[in-house]
């Protein structure tokens, strides 16, 4: 079944001229949805405004173009006509089959397909967050934004919880598995505009879900500001696999930071494919607290022009018998440029350790640019630890062999880049998501 909810969200909007971001968000009115987060929200813009902006000089700012996240030009909360919502509706194209989707433009709700009612029988919420946090208030206060963003985006996740109206929540029950994944469509429409997305997720024991999240803008070249956020927790033997599709346009700055939480004999699958932006900026920890947890973090980015890719991850290994796996690969092209500063952590204590951090990155121009700094921090015996990071060009060898069979050199790369790209997508677990993946990648270099 789908709502749209045009005439109540969208007609409203227009009421409501677009607030600065550097005004700070107006409190909540009594009986306003969201009216009893007023508190938290005028705290966390308190915390924004105290805490400095980072500084290149910074470890976890190192090399970044930190200029780009300036937000005073910006605003959140535009208005979009009902005729831009009804186009974003019908772009919003993502897999062919699916349990459920919602789709924001600008932090507001246009539509929302809910789940069946096997489903919601089953006891599982799906939710605009503003929702469930009226509806479900203590388990929201439990799970949402409970881990500190310390990879040097503080600052950000304050502006993200001051402003932030909506996004997902999900929380599947106990033993229960959804066959279809879940998707959430995230738009930015008009010029300078602002938004930020949250995705909550709470696995219970033995359940098992695959989500889907998509950040796009409606016009190819509007400028545009982003703070997005989030919360995955699995429960002991949880299964998650969660999907982040970047497709901001090439004048949008972002940050989006992730956080994982996984139980005893849960396993985490987490992908982050980075198709637009000007600045994307992506910082991701998983926190393995669990005997018997995993955590595999992936990523892959085809960055051209100007644009910058700025990763930052962390591993935490806080229980003995854990392993995590991280896969990061960037093609770069003419001045395009990444950035990866990643750390495994094993906390004293926490024996059994298998951890894995690999980083790779293509350059397909001399003037494309890898800066990669992996790390290794640990206080534990009988561990199995590696890293590594790899960065250069398409060898020649390569090029001739497909040149030889009278494929031109651009399309030698392609092919190359793809293939070079592919066993990323390859680890995902939910089918329907590769696919999408793989047709998205062509498209892209196809472009």
């Amino acid at each position: 079944m789908s709502t749209t909810l045009l005439e109540r969200d969208v007609t409203a909007a227009d009421e409501t001229p677009a607030t600065g971001l550097m005004t700070g968000p107006e409190p909540s009115t009594d009986g306003e949805p969201g009216a009893w987060r007023s508190e938290a929200r005028a705290a966390a813009w308190q915390k924004f405004q105290s805490l400095p902006m980072p500084a290149r000089n910074e470890e976890a700012w190192r090399f970044a173009s930190i200029k780009a996240l300036d937000p005073s030009a910006y605003a959140p909360g535009q208005a979009v006509s009902p005729e831009v919502a009804a186009e974003l509706i019908a772009r919003s194209e993502g897999l062919s089959e699916i349990a459920g989707r919602m789709i924001f433009a600008n932090d507001r709700l246009l539509q929302r397909e809910a789940l069946s009612d096997t489903l919601a029988s089953k006891g599982v919420t799906w939710l605009p967050i503003e929702q469930a946090g009226e509806r479900h208030r203590a388990l929201f206060e439990q799970r949402f934004m409970q881990e500190e963003a310390i990879l040097g985006g503080r600052k950000f996740a304050a502006l993200h919880e001051a402003w932030m109206r909506t996004g997902t929540f999900l929380h599947v029950p106990r033993g229960v598995e959804l066959e279809l994944p879940l998707e959430a469509h995230h738009w930015l429409a008009g010029e300078h505009a602002a938004c930020f997305p949250h995705t909550l997720i709470v696995a219970d024991e033995n359940s098992r879900v695959t989500f889907v999240d998509y950040f796009r803008s409606a016009r190819a070249e509007a400028p545009g500001f982003a703070v997005g956020v989030n919360d995955l927790w699995l429960g002991p033997g949880a299964k998650v696999t969660y999907v982040n599709v970047q497709e901001w346009s090439r004048q949008v700055r972002s940050v989006q930071i992730n956080s994982t939480v996984v139980g005893r004999d849960a396993a985490a699958v987490a992908l982050s494919a980075h198709f637009g932006g000007a600045y994307a900026r992506s910082e991701s920890i998983s926190h393995l607290r669990g005997s018997g947890g995993r955590s595999d973090m992936l990523s892959l980015a085809v960055a051209d022009g100007r644009r910058e890719i700025d990763q930052r991850t962390l591993q935490i290994h806080e229980v003995p018998h854990t392993a995590s796996d991280l896969l990061y690969k960037n093609s770069l092209d003419d001045q395009a440029r990444s950035i990866f500063a990643g750390l495994i952590r094993v906390a004293p204590g926490a024996h059994f350790t298998d951890a894995y951090q690999k980083v790779r990155n293509v350059l397909l121009s001399d003037e494309a640019e890898a800066n990669s700094a992996p790390g290794l921090e640990i206080e534990a015996d009988n561990v199995r630890c590696t890293h590594g990071a790899t960065s250069g060009q398409i060898e020649e060898d390569e090029l001739f062999y497909l040149l030889s069979r009278g494929i031109t050199r651009k399309a030698a790369q392609r092919l190359i880049v793809l293939g070079f790209l592919q066993d990323v997508i390859d680890r995902l677990p939910c089918e329907p998501a590769r696919e999408k993946l793989e047709n998205m990648l062509r498209e892209r270099f196809a472009r």
